[in-house]
């Protein structure tokens, strides 16, 4: 297994990856009563294979099999950039599928910090899942972090006891509680 970054051809499978990181429940919540969970996942498809987008390609590490199929996915970027990136996520849903919010975008809290790398996405296709592909796209996400001089952090539904087990064993510490689509999450960072 080796972990790369993804490219523009991988854009459907992050937009695969995004959905399955997000649950079914969200997807479907997204696409509302006039969508389809699969238009959500197109959604995300369209604006994994574009370069100023959280769900880029650009922001994205895939772990790959010897023949180059794609195992695991894991969106991670700089929380500096997310105010920015997380607009055009807003303007093309409410164009695609009728996303709306209420009041202004900027105003709704965000998943990170600019002092933080976040690690957005992470999902392991289930016929790969127990080869510790999870991890490894962790540690690399973290040596990205190490890169940009920030602390990894991300969110974790706490009723997701497997995720929280994982991010505990590779050192995160929950540091507090943040909001994410209406449930309060823990947030962990490596310290």
């Amino acid at each position: 297994m080796n972990i790369i970054p993804a490219t523009p051809a991988h854009a459907p499978l992050i937009g695969k990856a995004v959905v399955m990181a997000i649950g079914d429940e969200l997807a479907r919540e997204l696409a509302g009563e006039h969508h389809t969970p699969a238009e959500v996942e197109a959604l995300f498809a369209d604006l994994a294979g574009r370069d100023d987008t959280q769900y880029s390609y650009c922001n994205t590490l895939a772990a790959v099999d010897d023949e180059g199929s794609v195992m695991g996915l894991l969106v991670c970027y700089d929380g500096a950039g997310l105010m920015t990136m997380r607009r055009i996520f807003f303007k093309e849903a409410a164009e695609r599928i009728g996303m709306t919010v209420d009041g202004n975008v900027d105003d709704i809290p965000g998943e990170t910090t600019p002092d933080e790398f976040y690690l957005d996405s992470l999902a392991v296709f289930p016929e790969f899942r127990g080869q510790g592909i999870a991890g490894k796209l962790i540690s690399a996400a973290v040596e990205r972090a190490a890169l940009s001089g920030k602390r990894p952090g991300l969110l974790v539904d706490k009723t997701n006891h497997r995720a929280r087990k994982l991010y505990d064993s590779l050192g995160f510490k929950v540091v507090g509680e943040r909001p994410f689509a209406g449930e309060t999450m823990y947030h962990m960072v490596l310290e």
